[in-house]
C-alpha cells in the first residue's frame, strides 16, 4: 500500500487531502508513525522525532493514529487476494506477498493478476497499491518500491541480476542504516560492489547473514510464499514505549540468537516497533531448523516509566 496509514486518514478527512500528513504524536516526544507523500516531500519519514518532521515541513498536520482503522482495511485488501490465492504471506498491514503461479483464476500473467488486484483495491478501498512482479520474493519486493506511488514494476528472469547489480546497499530487505554503514565501510554500496566479494569475506564480516548477501547480490532468493507463517503483534499495553533500543531475539535448536539496534528518540506506536523488530529478524531468515521462540525485549526505559511497567512486557507470540 502506498503511504498506508496516512492515505486512510487522507481517505476520511477531505480536509487533509492534497496536505502533508504525519500519523503520530505531535508533543515533543512524538515519533511519526507514517507520513503521506506530500509530507515526504519535504524529508518527513517514519520514524523521524515528530519535532524534527515538524522543522523539516512546519505546515505538517498530525493525525492521530487509528489502528483499529487500518486494521480493518488490511483485512478487506486480504480478502481481495484471496479472491486470487490462497498463498498469501503479509509482512505488516500494508504489505504482503503473493504467489500466483496457480491462481484461481486461472490467469497466466501474474502481471495481469496484479493489475486487477490495484484495481479493486482502489475501487473497494479508495486508496492506491504499488504492485511488484517477479520471480522471487526478493525482486518482486525491490520491484513493488520502484513505481510508487500508485505503480507497478515488473522484472522478468533476465533481467534480474543486472537491476540487482545497479541498486544501493540500502535497498535490499534486511539491509538496516547499521549495516548499510558496515558495507559502505567495507567499500561496498551497490549491488555490483557486493557481488565482486567472495562468501568467506562477507561471512566474515556479516556473519551467517554473510550468505544472504551473497545469494541476493545474485538475484538468488529461494524463500516461498509462507501462508502459514505465524508471527503475531506486538501487544500494545502502552500508548507510549519511551525507550531507546528494540532487541529481537531468536531462539532455535535452543540456541539463542540475540540482534539489536539503538533508536535515538522514543516509539509510540505498534507498527513502528513491528517494523523494526522485521528489519532485524530479516536477514536472520530463512532459517536451517525450527524456530522455538521470537520475542522484542525494549530496555534503556526512562526511569519513570519503567516504574511503571515491570509486570508489563511486550512481546512477539511463541511459534
Amino acid at each position: 500500500m502506498d503511504a498506508f496509514f496516512a492515505s486512510v486518514e487522507q481517505r476520511d478527512s477531505p480536509d487533509l487531502r492534497g496536505r502533508p500528513v504525519a500519523v503520530g504524536g505531535a508533543r515533543e516526544r512524538g515519533v511519526v508513525a507514517a507520513a503521506s507523500y506530500e509530507a515526504r516531500r519535504f524529508g518527513v519519514r517514519s520514524a523521524m522525532p515528530s519535532v524534527a518532521a515538524q522543522r523539516k515541513c512546519p505546515d505538517l498536520i498530525f493525525a492521530k493514529p487509528r489502528f483499529d482503522v487500518y486494521k480493518a482495511v488490511s483485512g478487506q485488501i486480504r480478502a481481495i487476494f484471496a479472491h486470487y490465492t490462497p498463498l498469501i504471506e503479509p509482512l505488516s498491514l500494508d504489505v504482503a506477498y503473493l504467489d500466483v503461479t496457480e491462481n484461481l483464476k486461472g490467469i497466466a500473467s501474474a502481471t495481469q493478476v496484479a493489475q486487477e488486484i490495484r484495481a479493486r483495491i482502489q475501487a473497494e478501498t479508495g486508496l492506491t497499491a504499488s504492485a511488484g512482479v517477479s520471480y522471487n520474493k526478493l525482486l518482486a519486493k525491490l520491484a513493488s518500491d520502484q513505481n510508487k506511488p500508485d505503480g507497478l514494476f515488473v522484472i522478468t528472469p533476465g533481467q534480474g541480476p543486472a537491476f540487482v547489480e545497479t541498486l544501493p546497499v540500502g535497498r535490499f530487505h534486511g539491509v538496516g542504516p547499521a549495516t548499510e554503514a558496515r558495507m559502505h565501510r567495507l567499500g561496498i554500496r551497490t549491488g555490483a560492489d557486493l557481488k565482486a566479494q567472495p562468501l568467506p569475506f562477507l561471512e566474515q564480516h556479516f556473519g551467517k547473514a554473510g550468505s544472504y548477501f551473497h545469494a541476493i547480490a545474485r538475484g538468488i532468493d529461494h524463500r516461498p510464499v509462507r501462508p502459514d507463517r505465524i508471527l503475531g503483534l506486538v501487544r500494545e499495553d502502552r500508548r507510549s514505549w519511551p525507550h531507546r533500543d528494540a532487541k529481537s531475539h531468536k531462539y532455535a535448536d535452543f540456541r539463542q540468537i540475540t540482534r539489536s539496534r539503538s533508536l535515538p528518540h522514543d516509539i509510540q506506536s505498534r507498527a513502528l516497533l513491528e517494523r523494526i523488530s522485521f528489519d532485524l529478524l530479516s536477514p536472520l531468515t530463512p532459517t536451517e531448523h525450527g524456530v522455538r521462540l521470537l520475542g522484542v525485549t525494549l530496555s534503556a526505559l526512562t526511569a519513570d516509566e519503567a516504574d511503571r511497567r515491570r509486570s508489563s512486557p511486550l512481546a512477539f507470540k511463541a511459534s
